[in-house]
């Protein structure tokens, strides 16, 4: 059965297996139609004016323009769209900051075809929803984030922008050509001063703090 008025929708993700696994998901449901994919934030803000889609499924940390801010910007120019960070972080911060820029829902990467699809029809019922795990901290309590004061070096700046857009440590490496060693132990120190437990993690503290954009 064919509904006459399925819900469009937009993958974000610059992981071409993630796309690959949330197409086939999709798939399974009459009443959700894929509408395009977009690799990073840039394509997703050019590709939600050309489509005008219901629904975006958007991933957090992607080169070029993480989903943070491509949700901000879309979220401003065509708030009827509602986007659902899709991620595997799982930082309270990060999920907290991802509600602020415009989120309307939050799903793990590990969620089931079911619960994919539910939560997008509930979403596009006009609901705000997300897996328990991740609620906002704003909905249950005030927040406890870290403010430090943190002295960076002038290559952790640099190690810590490329992190900020998703880069590898490979991808690092061979960008400010030093070793992938130098890069591990750069990474290693910037977790440690921001008390961080993952790159995600000290990306959201890192954006808290005005220490990038």
């Amino acid at each position: 059965m064919i509904h006459a008025n399925p819900i469009r929708i937009l993958i974000v993700d610059d992981h071409a297996m993630v796309r690959s696994g949330l197409r086939m998901f999709l798939m399974a449901f009459d009443d959700l139609d894929l509408v395009g994919e977009a690799v990073n934030g840039v394509e997703a803000v050019n590709l939600a004016a050309k489509l005008n889609p219901d629904i975006i499924l958007m991933d957090l940390i992607m080169p070029n323009m993480d989903g943070l801010h491509a949700t901000q910007k879309i979220h401003k120019k065509f708030p009827r769209i509602k986007i659902i960070a899709l991620t595997s972080f799982t930082e309270s911060q990060l999920i907290d900051d991802a509600f602020k820029a415009g989120i309307s829902g939050f799903l793990y990467k590990d969620a089931t075809a079911n619960e994919l699809a539910n939560i997008i029809r509930n979403i596009n019922s006009g609901n705000v929803s997300y897996s328990p795990a991740s609620a906002p901290l704003s909905d249950s309590q005030p927040s406890t984030a870290k403010t430090p004061t943190i002295e960076l070096t002038i290559r952790e700046k640099q190690v810590l922008a490329l992190l900020s857009i998703g880069k590898s440590n490979t991808e690092i490496s061979a960008e400010l050509t030093l070793s992938l060693s130098t890069i591990k132990f750069h990474v290693s120190n910037i977790l440690s001063k921001f008390e961080a437990n993952s790159r995600g993690e000290a990306v959201s503290i890192a954006r808290r703090n005005h220490l990038i954009e």
